[in-house]
């Protein structure tokens, strides 16, 4: 196995780094994903209806809220003696009535769909899709009554549109309706070529939507564009070009003033100024300055001449290790396509959803699943996918001194297994699940983790602040076992699996990382002695790990 690294700017692709199919789409998991972070689409390769479902990577349920319950401060001695006393049922039934609220997150919403209609297309021959991962474009190609059809899509890097051109291979022959829907209210109609599109959001949990989506859509063709109510049809060409753009009026997790249309407008006009040629060559050069920084060689043998489904199909038997190699490649196609500086975190779904009740909401589940979406940043040469969450985290680190002061009397920040756009940081779902005060704290290991892969102290000095308020928050809520003796996180519980309990490893390892790693940084960034050695006496109280007869680690 060789691992290459490389700068920008050299070619570094000599595998086939696609994933290709013979035929359409028949669900969602089987389209193809494309993205520039704010904007994503799956698209499914029909031929007589083309599908793209859209996302836009601010638009959720509900509005600016908390889910914070202060009565969680006068019950938490209760609870923490009936765990200490093995009464965890108890403990659990005080928790489910006195630390949660109604609101147990909101959800990442689909923005509906883009439809493209060719009638007499259904009939079709010589199917061919892919997604070049090289290029982050995503290409169907057909035949239909001796005409070869050609779609290429791609969400521009460069400019922040989804951008799709379409051609025929005999003149005037393409012909195709465009029209829009969605399984939440909107409203649509066109205007001069433009197809004008308001998606509302919605209500969850007693909160009322706050956000609403804009998309606009428009056509460059040598051939005839026709408004109707809600849809444009375009006739006698031999190309098209679709520019789409979409925003929200999202500004910040407690900020909706934004002008949705205004800037939907603004993306689209400034788009629409850049051919597609140079369009293509502007997306296709940004996307690759991140893309090509690795390369990744597993074997020797040639990759199979075979369809996407048909190597996975086939992988068992050996001799495949590019699929390998190309799985690989795709993640990393996934992270930088779901997360860029200045936007979002990439989601449980990273940017793609086509649901208004997504598996887990598609939120930032924190107890496990955001971490993993981000622990392949510094080690896959893709550092730079990493500032939308460290951008979370500064927002995290004032709406989590909330909950700590309000739900635990505790300096600091914390949060715990899941949060959302709002970045609300309370318990959801219930005890067994959601009583885990780490989700700030695993998430803050990846400033520390940063660090150390880029050694840039002007980053550390910036986010120093927000890894202290993790210990902080620790050293005020850890309690002393008094059985053991141990200080120890109480009450928690494995995530997903309950019951509460104290001490539990896990619990055990991320205050250690968030007291050791805050401790290391505080030396660096010349923090006061005293604070210092307050990290050192709560280090040396902590449970040791414990090892089991036949030497596994002891839960």
């Amino acid at each position: 196995m060789a691992i290459f690294f490389s700068w920008v700017g050299l070619t570094v692709c000599g595998e086939d780094l696609k994933l290709w199919y013979t035929q359409p789409a028949r669900n969602w998991t089987e389209a193809l994903p494309i993205g520039n972070s704010r904007l994503g689409a799956m698209v499914y390769g029909g031929t007589e209806h083309e599908e793209l479902q859209l996302n836009e990577e601010t638009f959720w349920a509900g509005a600016p809220y908390d889910n914070n319950n202060a009565n969680a401060f006068y019950v938490l001695p209760v609870v923490r003696n009936l765990i200490f006393k093995k009464e965890n049922e108890a403990a659990q039934r005080l928790i489910d009535s006195n630390f949660l609220t109604p609101r147990n997150g909101m959800s990442y919403l689909t923005m509906g769909s883009l439809w493209l209609d060719f009638p007499g297309h259904g009939n079709s021959r010589s199917f061919y899709r892919e997604l070049d991962l090289e290029t982050a474009t995503a290409t169907t190609r057909y035949e239909a009554d001796g005409v070869t059809y050609t779609r290429t899509v791609f969400a521009s890097f460069a400019d922040s549109v989804i951008v799709m051109r379409l051609q025929a291979d005999r003149a005037g022959q393409l012909a195709f309706r465009l029209r829009y829907d969605s399984p939440l209210v909107h409203e649509v109609r066109t205007d001069r070529g433009t197809l004008l599109i308001t998606c509302m959001g919605k209500d969850q949990d007693g909160v009322k939507a706050a956000l609403r989506a804009e998309c606009r859509v428009r056509v460059q063709t040598d051939g005839t564009v026709r408004d109707s109510a809600r849809s444009l049809e375009v006739s006698g060409a031999t190309e098209a070009v679709l520019y789409l753009s979409a925003a929200t009026n999202y500004v910040n997790y407690h900020d909706v003033s934004g002008d949705a249309s205004a800037r939907a407008g603004r993306m689209l006009e400034k788009a629409m100024q850049v051919s597609y040629r140079k369009a293509l060559e502007r997306h296709v050069s940004l996307y690759r300055s991140w893309f090509d920084r690795v390369r990744l060689t597993l074997g020797r043998e040639e990759a199979p001449r075979q369809e996407t489904p048909l190597r996975i199909r086939d992988f068992g038997r050996g001799h495949d290790e590019g699929l390998a190699a190309l799985l690989f490649q795709y993640g990393r196609y996934l992270l930088i396509s779901s997360s860029r500086p200045g936007g979002q975190p990439a989601t449980l779904q990273g940017i793609w959803n086509n649901s208004t009740e997504a598996p887990w909401d598609s939120q930032y589940t924190i107890n496990i699943n955001t971490e993993m979406n981000y622990w392949p940043s510094e080690v896959t040469h893709l550092s730079d996918t990493h500032e939308p969450l460290f951008s979370m985290l500064e927002d995290l680190s004032v709406t989590g001194a909330r909950t700590a002061r309000d739900m635990y009397g505790c300096r600091g920040w914390m949060a715990h297994h899941n949060t959302d756009l709002w970045r609300a940081c309370g318990v959801v779902d219930y005890a067994a699940a959601g009583m885990w005060p780490d989700g700030g704290a695993w998430l803050a290991q990846h400033l520390w983790q940063h660090y150390l892969f880029t050694g840039d102290r002007d980053f550390l000095q910036r986010y120093y602040p927000v890894l202290k308020g993790t210990a902080q928050f620790y050293l005020d809520f850890l309690v002393e076992h008094p059985i053991y003796h141990w200080w120890v996180v109480v009450p928690s519980g494995s995530p997903a699996h309950g019951p509460v309990t104290a001490g539990r490893t896990m619990d055990n390892q991320i205050v250690f990382d968030a007291l050791y790693n805050t401790l290391q940084a505080s030396r660096i960034v010349g923090e006061a002695r005293t604070f210092q050695d307050s990290l050192t006496r709560m280090l040396d109280r902590l449970p040791p790990m414990q090892i089991g007869r036949n030497g596994q680690l002891q839960e």
